[in-house]
């Protein structure tokens, strides 16, 4: 069957939420809490609607979901607007079958269609480096936490984005409600 993937409708999100929770339940690194970031970011300032992409195949049941939402790398004066990517999910009798990397690919398209040109992610370093991203501190761009710098990655949408952009990367709020 093939895969739809489109922008998250209202009468989604709470099936959405539980897919994300479910998605998380196993994670050794998280906190279990993801399903309640993303309710707290749709009502944020940092929320681009058109980046909360949900996969489906015909029937309609939502079998995936990625969440882009803006961020900010700031050095001193100088700010930059970027996007974070998190979370991405898919339903646990869903997972390994490719929907997680159609939907990362599906909104860094839709997001470099926006005009956006720049995403950061907190991530697997063996995964998302196929997708083009790689380690933020080629461009001095920090997590504003003590991470792995191998798991902090970003990637240019446009050539040359970051290019002349350093800092502390500023997460929308939400992420520490």
């Amino acid at each position: 069957m093939e895969l739809i993937i489109e922008q998250e409708r209202a009468s989604e999100f709470e099936a959405v939420e539980e897919l994300i929770r479910q998605a998380f339940a196993g994670e050794e690194l998280s906190d279990q809490t993801e399903h309640q970031l993303v309710k707290r970011l749709r009502n944020s300032k940092a929320y681009v609607t058109e980046l909360s992409l949900t996969a489906k195949r015909s029937d309609d049941e939502v079998l995936g979901h990625i969440l882009l939402t803006k961020a900010w790398i700031i050095d001193g004066e100088n700010s930059c607007e970027t996007l974070a990517l998190a979370p991405v999910s898919v339903s646990p009798e869903h997972q390994g079958q490719g929907i997680g990397s159609a939907l990362i690919n599906a909104s860094l398209k839709r997001a470099k269609q926006l005009g956006f040109s720049s995403v950061i992610v907190l991530g697997h370093p063996a995964y998302y480096p196929k997708f083009g991203f790689e380690p933020a501190n080629r461009w001095n761009i920090r997590a504003p936490f003590d991470v792995p710098e191998e798991a902090f990655m970003a990637i240019e949408l446009v050539p040359g984005a970051l290019a002349n952009v350093s800092g502390v990367v500023h997460y929308a709020d939400e992420f520490s409600s």
